[in-house]
């Protein structure tokens, strides 16, 4: 008999915006029947939530314009009150299981009614396979199974309980949790359910290390690099929570021999070929068994007083994860890093401490309600990251001037106005941090993390919106060139832009990976897609005030066109890192070489990858793509064509003048053909992804591109779109 597992009352939960900091969005439960009723459910939270909407049926769209109004009448009424657009940004599978360790460990609990939404969450999430992946999109693997298993046992299931037999059957089908990856050692051991011998080294020593080195962790890429910090903390002090009876039963659950007749030293280059992304480098194999005799030392009699290394390290790394709390309003710059950061807080200052009641307090940002249940966010949401888009596609298409939709457009401008970041974190210098004075962060400016696409099209965002006639000039000049400034400061030697930084180190440091799951992470690449955000920024500014830093401006953009050139692969695409994927970067790219003036009409490079994309169109007009393409860099032709990139695929033939207007024509039809008569668009496939291997979904996506490129391509088609 299939297990169903229980829900709560979904007609009680309600998204609460904006309660404690500007874009915050939390899910909260009322349990009184009189709240529910003073304080009723809107669109929002029924859309997300997946219960009926009762949004008005439309007229049936004959234009691709139409079928753009259609969408955004629909999409408007899941704006919020601070005028952004709140959105689940889920999809990984190891991001709850570290929180709910986190919290047990730390003697908190979530309440009953989260609790319960979570365990709907990953049973709905689990693969017909029987397990979990690294992403909901991907096969079962040692550490998507273990940690998901670990997190329904310490939520409250039995071991017995509904399928918990069957997916521990197939933990030990794969071997057992010896196998888990680096990342899940670490929070086994902090749970108690594995021992800190078996984990390779993680020594804080290293944040001693002076800042010429060329390994120095401040040379690291950011999300490494926080993450690192408190892992190393915990590793450095061997910290381990409470031992319960669960943890005990755990020991016994998921390994395939007796706890106690396990060789720990021998698993810790142990990694499940299941999850192997990124094989150990021999060097960083090395360092691990030098760096294991040093970690005997302190067990030596009359040597361990020789090494108070250990100690200074040990407060060194807690120094630098309490500047990243501070800096981040105890929201640090992800979830990962979120949990660890929790722990380490409870672990030196106690639970009564003032810090870790304000990780508490952040918890709740983290957590989306979404049709399948409560699930943990890349972020604290990817509210700036949408709304800029969706500022610029209602600009671009000219809705943004439709009466109907002018009030809430200046609602976006308020938000944008609020959000921008107007100077450089607390602890600027002492932690390493680029400036971020004028930026827009991926989601809410408490975050603070500056990233180069993110202020880039927030300011294009701004410089659109105070285009229309009717819109307030609420960012003034001078606030716009604080955002110019941060611009210009993160373009690296070759012209390409980054992600949070510069690129502080070489890619030899990628010998030093030991998140196998993962792909180039060890330092901030450079990226086409953030390489064109920043240099249309620049552009489209160096029009409005044509006085301010113009030299900088346009070497900065001669240089980003260089690198886009020389980054395009021979059959014409160019490589996508943060959505999928060839598709994603492909039309990025034909968008920096149309402001740089080349269009299929005068450029071989831009014909090229306009054959690329046509090449691919799909019977039914549309285009399809799968996070495989990322994982193995070659294209993967999706079985059934999905809108979002269908539309991605339209905006870059638009960019590029192509020809052919057929082509865009049929796209259009298909975009068109999958919209509701409320106006929506499904959700398909996953969008998005990050460190190669990972998919991460972007819902916002088949909204804000479809109305995007629809709209864009009615003008193109009558030859109005220049």
């Amino acid at each position: 008999m299939e297990f169903i597992p229980p829900q709560t009352d979904l007609a009680g939960w309600r998204l609460k915006v904006g309660e404690d900091s500007h874009g915050q969005q939390k899910w909260v439960y009322l349990r009184d029947e009189q709240q529910r009723k003073e304080w009723p459910q809107d669109v929002t939270e029924k859309y997300w939530i997946g219960l009926e909407t009762n949004s008005p049926e439309l007229p049936k769209a004959t234009t691709p314009l139409e079928a753009a109004r259609n969408g955004y009448k629909f999409y408007q009424q899941l704006q919020s009150h601070d005028g952004h657009f709140s959105t689940e940004y889920g999809g990984p599978l190891f991001l709850i299981p570290g929180l709910i360790i986190a919290l047990n460990v730390c003697g908190q609990k979530l309440l009953p009614e989260q609790e319960t939404e979570i365990k709907r969450y990953l049973l709905n999430k689990r693969r017909p396979e029987g397990g979990w992946g690294l992403h909901t999109a991907a096969p079962p693997t040692v550490f998507g199974t273990v940690m998901n298993y670990v997190a329904l046992r310490i939520l409250g299931m039995g071991p017995d309980e509904g399928p918990m037999t069957e997916i521990r059957a197939l933990i030990h089908k794969q071997g057992g949790a010896t196998g888990i990856p680096s990342w899940g050692k670490v929070w086994l051991s902090v749970l108690g359910a594995y021992e800190w011998d078996g984990v390779g080294s993680i020594p804080p020593e290293l944040w001693l290390l002076p800042d010429w080195l060329p390994f120095s962790p401040w040379r690291w890429w950011i999300h490494v690099r926080q993450t690192f910090t408190p892992m190393s903390y915990l590793y450095g002090t061997r910290f381990v929570g409470p031992f319960t009876p669960l943890v005990f039963a755990l020991r016994q659950e998921i390994y395939t021999q007796p706890y106690e007749s396990i060789k720990w030293s021998a698993q810790r280059s142990n990694i499940s070929p299941l999850d192997i992304y990124s094989p150990h480098h021999p060097v960083l194999d090395f360092a691990h068994g030098f760096l294991a005799y040093y970690e005997a030392c302190p067990d030596i009699p009359c040597i361990s007083s020789s090494f108070p290394l250990r100690k200074l390290a040990v407060k060194r790394a807690y120094q630098m994860l309490s500047y990243e709390d501070e800096n981040t309003g105890y929201q640090t710059i992800g979830p990962v890093s979120k949990a660890f950061n929790m722990v380490c807080r409870y672990a030196k200052e106690g639970p009564d401490s003032e810090a870790f009641k304000a990780h508490l307090s952040r918890v709740d940002d983290f957590l989306w309600l979404g049709k399948d249940g409560l699930m943990m966010m890349g972020t604290n949401g990817s509210q700036l990251w949408d709304l800029a888009f969706m500022a610029q596609a209602l600009s671009e298409t000219g809705l943004a001037e439709e009466e109907e939709f002018k009030e809430g457009t200046l609602k976006m401008l308020d938000w944008l106005d609020k959000a921008q970041i107007r100077g450089n974190p607390k602890w600027y210098k002492e932690n390493y941090r680029h400036r971020t004075k004028g930026a827009w962060a991926f989601s809410t400016p408490e975050q603070s993390y500056v990233v180069s696409d993110c202020v880039s099209e927030g300011l294009k965002a701004v410089m659109a919106i105070q285009s229309l006639p009717y819109a307030p000039q609420a960012i003034n000049l001078e606030r716009m060139r604080d955002a110019i400034d941060t611009i210009l400061s993160m373009q690296n030697p070759s012209g390409g832009f980054a992600s949070y930084e510069l690129m502080r180190g070489s890619t030899k440091m990628e010998y030093l990976n030991a998140a196998e799951v993962f792909g180039n992470i060890m330092v901030d690449y450079m990226y086409p897609e953030c390489t064109t955000s920043a240099l249309s920024a620049l552009k489209y500014f160096g029009k409005l005030d044509r006085t301010y830093r113009s030299e900088d401006i346009q070497r900065t953009v001669t240089k980003a066109i260089e690198y886009i050139h020389d980054v395009q692969r021979p059959d014409g695409s160019w490589y996508g890192s943060w959505g999928i994927c060839f598709t994603y970067a492909t039309m990025f790219a034909l968008e920096s070489l149309a402001i740089a003036g080349e269009t299929c009409s005068n450029s071989e490079r831009v014909r090229r990858a306009c054959k690329f994309l046509v090449d691919r169109q799909m019977n039914d007009g549309g285009w399809g793509e799968t996070y495989m393409s990322c994982v193995n860099m070659e294209y993967a032709q999706h079985e059934r064509s999905q809108v979002v990139q269908t539309a991605w695929a339209v905006l870059a033939l638009i960019y590029a003048k192509h020809d052919d207007k057929s082509v865009i024509r049929r796209a259009c039809q298909l975009m068109m053909s999958r919209q509701k008569s409320d106006g929506r668009w499904e959700q398909e496939d996953t969008e998005g992804i990050f460190n190669k291997n990972c998919a991460i979904d972007y819902p916002a996506f088949k909204f804000i591109f479809c109305i995007w490129a629809l709209g864009r391509a009615e003008k193109y088609l009558k030859g109005e779109d220049h």
